[in-house]
C-alpha cells in the first residue's frame, strides 16, 4: 500500500468536533427556549428543519475528517476502457 503525501486534516477534525459538541450541549441546555420557538408555527416551522440541516452538516464534516485522519477513504471508481 503506497503512502499518500497528503496532509491529514487533524485541525479541521478537532475544530468541527468542538463545534458539534457545542451544538449538542446548547441544544440540551437550552431545550426549553428552543422548544418554545419550534412550537410557534408559521415561519418558525422551518427552524427544526434548519436545525437538523446544521447538525447534519457539521457532524458530517467532522465524521468525514475523522475517517480521513484514520486513513479510511472511499473507493475510487475506475473508468472502463472499451
Amino acid at each position: 500500500m503506497a503512502q499518500s503525501s497528503k496532509k491529514k486534516p487533524y485541525g479541521k477534525m478537532i475544530f468541527m468536533g468542538i463545534i458539534s459538541v457545542v451544538l449538542y450541549i446548547t441544544l440540551l441546555l437550552k431545550q426549553d427556549i428552543i422548544n418554545e420557538y419550534f412550537a410557534l408555527g408559521g415561519v418558525y416551522a422551518f427552524l427544526p428543519i434548519a436545525t437538523a440541516f446544521i447538525f447534519s452538516f457539521v457532524h458530517g464534516l467532522f465524521t468525514g475528517n475523522f475517517w480521513t485522519v484514520l486513513g479510511i477513504e472511499a473507493a475510487k471508481k475506475r473508468k472502463e476502457v472499451k
